[in-house]
């Protein structure tokens, strides 16, 4: 029987050091006395230092003799081991198996979803053997499989209290996650209840974690399909979800243009940084080992150094983790396995080079790259131009839940089974391979694209290495959250004056324009551009958007921007190109 109160009050030894979210947490965890207490915490907002601190302080008590904590990948065993020496709690990250016995000297152990999954009745004999905590980290892991649900249920179905924590609720499927209550929500849906939420938006205004700017990256792409057809298509233009998918797998291609011009643009915004952090890192997130050692070398070949490379959930893999998030040096490469839960506060820069497109693994991408260490610190995460990619980045302050009962997945712009099917080699007969070809990246060319920050677009086209894309890489490398907004608004008209003098110059010499011209004046990218001038004219006078586009319809003439024409844009355009001010 769980004791009925609890002290409210400041932990012990702990007040003071606790940040605000943290205490209000705790104080609802005793306060609830629930056995099952789940926490949605943003990452990078320090969920550890919380759960850690709860054990202690349920330890203490008398209520608890033994801690067990449960994570999704081996490196973070020992990520939680060093964690609890700190606040003086001996977890055994060795813990196996083959050979489970806890020795005396510990009070508890980490152990990964994988290994219960394998043998559940060895941990349940582990938790029943005394009463225990148990802290499940990033515990949508637990519906991974169903078989994991079961596994995991069996398990720690004896524990005393279960601690759940999670920083991104929740998972795209429908699979129950263990030890997380549902409840109805307005329209009947089972909906995930967390105990306490502490999402992104409130972190950034707390100061806990830092602003995140999108640098984006369009481009041209072709690319043979597996009938042998030859085909060309604008990265983030309006195509179909196959185009999308394949144009997306050509531009990550380490062959083509578009990955060598991104990772060198990504290294000159680093460079910006470490004048003001001299120890920011970059990461480059890719999808598979072999495209890792590519990036690597061309990284190699961009900045004269070899970056740390991680190819595998290993101790070898972990030492170099730990290596880099403790030098200096300039970038790391991993497949998939930084993406969540691996703690490297140095990490400024990130390039999205995988075709992963859940929420859930979007998120926990990110999250590498939002934890503050001091004030103005910013982070920048280069993206190709993908849909569903975009509409994350302007989401990325929405707060999710975990929803059964759904019937058909959400519809979130791209089938990830598309790009699954591109990424796998081909397994016909001879017979077959004699009548087919094969999915062939033929080319890429990169554009930057724009600065997507709190939701909206700022910029526009530009060659990399330009003048004008300068505007959005040379931001200063420390920025406070409140100005980065106006900041942007500033670069974007300079930008403009920028691409206007660059205009005028080829107009004279005679000279084409860097950018392909179908791209440049297609209607879309015409009106995205005559809404950032719109933004910034808006931003300068103090009168709505809407006053804006009317005054331009009056003294300009033409329909409204939805069915107006290239030339009447551009006359918009070059109207707010010469009253905007810098």
């Amino acid at each position: 029987m769980l004791s009925p109160s609890f002290p409210q009050r400041a932990p012990r030894g702990t007040a003071g050091r606790l940040r605000a979210w943290q205490q209000e947490a705790l104080e609802a965890f005793f306060e609830s006395n629930k056995r099952d207490f789940l926490v949605a915490a943003t990452p990078g907002a320090g969920k550890t230092t919380f759960a850690l601190t709860v054990a202690r302080e349920l330890k203490q008590a008398g209520e608890i003799d033994r801690i067990v904590v449960v994570c999704p990948t081996e490196h973070l065993k020992t990520q939680w081991a060093d964690a609890a020496a700190r606040v003086s709690i001996r977890l055994d990250p060795s813990f196996s198996n083959a050979t489970p016995q806890l020795a005396r000297h510990f009070h508890g152990a980490a152990v990964t979803y994988a290994q219960i999954a394998v043998k559940p009745w060895v941990h349940r004999r582990l938790v029943a053997d005394a009463r225990t905590l148990v802290i499940l980290d990033e515990v949508h892991h637990g519906g991974d499989a169903l078989s994991w649900g079961d596994a995991i249920r069996e398990a720690y179905q004896p524990a005393a209290r279960r601690l759940l924590l999670s920083g991104t609720p929740f998972r795209s499927d429908d699979a129950p996650i263990p030890f997380v209550e549902y409840a109805p929500d307005e329209k009947g849906l089972r909906t995930s209840v967390t105990d306490y939420d502490y999402g992104y938006a409130r972190a950034l205004a707390d100061g806990v974690v830092r602003p995140v700017l999108f640098h984006v990256y369009s481009g041209h792409m072709t690319w043979r399909t597996r009938m042998g057809d030859e085909v060309e298509a604008h990265l983030g233009q309006d195509n179909t979800k196959d185009v999308t998918s394949q144009a997306w797998r050509t531009a990550l291609d380490p062959e083509g243009e578009w990955m060598p011009a991104v990772l060198a643009s990504a290294d000159r915004r680093l460079t910006e940084i470490r004048h003001h952090v001299p120890d920011a890192g970059g990461l480059v997130i890719a999808t598979d080992q072999s495209t890792a050692r590519a990036y690597a070398e061309l990284l190699r070949t961009i900045t004269g150094q070899r970056p740390t490379l991680v190819l595998s959930d290993e101790v070898e893999a972990s030492r170099r983790i730990e290596q880099f998030a403790q030098n200096t040096s300039r970038w790391m490469v991993a497949v998939r396995m930084v993406s969540e839960g691996v703690d490297v506060p140095r990490l400024a820069v990130g390039v999205y080079a995988t075709s992963s497109s859940t929420p859930l693994f979007f998120a926990q991408a990110i999250g590498r790259f939002v934890r503050a260490r001091r004030k103005g610190e910013a982070a920048s995460v280069f993206l190709p131009q993908v849909p569903v990619l975009m509409a994350l980045a302007h989401e990325l302050e929405k707060q999710r839940d975990h929803v059964l009962d759904r019937g058909e997945k959400d519809e979130d712009g791209l089938d990830d089974s598309l790009l699954e099917a591109a990424e796998r080699e081909e397994s016909a007969s001879d017979e077959l391979l004699e009548q087919a070809f094969s999915f062939a990246p033929l080319g890429s060319v990169a554009h930057f694209d724009s600065v997507v920050f709190e939701g909206q677009q700022f910029g526009q086209l530009a060659v990399p290495g330009s003048d004008e894309e300068q505007e959005f890489i040379g931001l200063p490398g420390l920025l406070e959250p409140e100005h980065v907004h106006e900041l942007l608004m500033q670069r974007q008209t300079r930008q403009t004056r920028h691409r206007t003098a660059r205009e005028t110059r080829e107009r004279e010499a005679g000279v084409a324009s860097d950018l392909p011209e179908p791209l440049h004046r297609t209607l879309k990218e015409q009106r995205q551009l005559l809404n950032s001038l719109v933004g910034v004219y808006a931003h300068q006078t103090g009168d709505p958007h809407g006053q804006v586009h009317a005054w331009l319809r009056r003294i300009c003439g033409g329909p409204a921007v939805a069915q107006a024409t290239v030339a009447q844009l551009q006359a918009r355009i070059d109207l707010l190109r010469r009253r905007v001010r810098s």
